[in-house]
């Protein structure tokens, strides 16, 4: 994919430098930004709630630049890329963060440093999330539903380990890439259906011995997501917490965020074989909680 929202010269008072005067002295800096972001469902609805707000990216990077201390360019930037991968929905990171008054005789314009970073296994990545896959041991590979799968990556990984798989999203374009990258892959085990839960939520009941729910937030779903479990079935959850919202305003809105200790409230019905809530780096997040449950009978 090549789409790419840029930010040209964002600049900022910043404290960086071997020397303890630089760390301590405020200094004109910049950074330019590339953010790898599928735009085509902005493009089509032209709601800014489908693509990244570049306002609230700059204000991100704006609050770590003007007020964080580095010794170093190199890791001025890459807390910016983590910063960035970490809250917003972008595949990919190009950036150059450099000293606009750098103190090097014989510079005239500047003193940087660029870096390329591509999204992991976060929230925005294209790997299946590391919650996931340190519990693929529990699972049996069977009929396995990807609730909310956006582009598929769960999917993908799920029938690549032999598992069944209903794709279900509410985005055209996002189940046409998943039928495509299937195909590519060989997988004939997926299906894909168009569907706002929002609207429709009728999950057909003990039907599937896993779903998979990822970075999706909808609180009345919860007692047909454990219904559609077969008994023995299991649910993998995770989603951001209110924490989230409070520190890097991501999701925009506090109601897309789970409380503290709300998830094992929800899921109360099953069995918890796994949980936890946080942030790998307070600093960057991004908070969640993630759950791992069973449903007994």
């Amino acid at each position: 994919m090549s789409d790419r929202l840029v930010i040209e010269r964002l600049e900022f008072q910043g404290y960086c430098g071997v020397s303890e005067r630089e760390r301590e002295t405020p200094q004109p800096m910049a950074v330019d930004l590339e953010l790898y972001v599928d735009m085509r469902l902005a493009a089509v609805t032209d709601d800014v709630a489908r693509t990244v707000d570049y306002a609230q990216v700059a204000d991100q990077v704006l609050a770590i630049a003007r007020t964080e201390r580095f010794h170093l360019l190199e890791a001025l930037a890459e807390r910016l890329a983590q910063a960035i991968l970490g809250q917003f929905s972008v595949s990919a990171v190009e950036l150059w963060v450099r000293k606009l008054k750098p103190p090097v005789h014989g510079v005239r314009e500047s003193t940087g440093a660029r870096i390329t970073r591509q999204a992991a296994s976060g929230p925005h990545g294209g790997r299946p999330a590391a919650w996931l896959t340190q519990h693929r041991d529990f699972l049996t590979p069977g009929h396995a539903l990807d609730l909310a799968c956006g582009r598929g990556r769960h999917t993908l990984y799920l029938a690549q380990e032999g598992f069944r798989v209903e794709a279900w999203d509410r985005d055209a374009a996002a189940l046409e890439e998943v039928q495509t990258t299937a195909k590519t892959l060989g997988l004939s085990t997926i299906t894909t259906r168009l569907v706002d839960l929002e609207q429709e939520p009728a999950i057909p009941p003990a039907s599937f011995e896993l779903i998979v729910v990822f970075y999706y937030l909808q609180r009345d779903l919860f007692p047909q997501i454990m219904r559609a479990l077969n008994p023995g079935g299991l649910l993998v959850y995770e989603t951001f917490l209110i924490d989230n919202h409070e520190r890097f305003s991501h999701p925009r809105r506090r109601e897309f965020c789970l409380g503290h200790n709300e998830l094992l409230s929800l899921c109360r019905e099953l069995r918890v074989l796994a949980y936890r809530e946080g942030a790998l780096d307070p600093r960057t997040g991004p908070f969640t909680a993630a759950l791992l449950a069973q449903r007994l009978s």
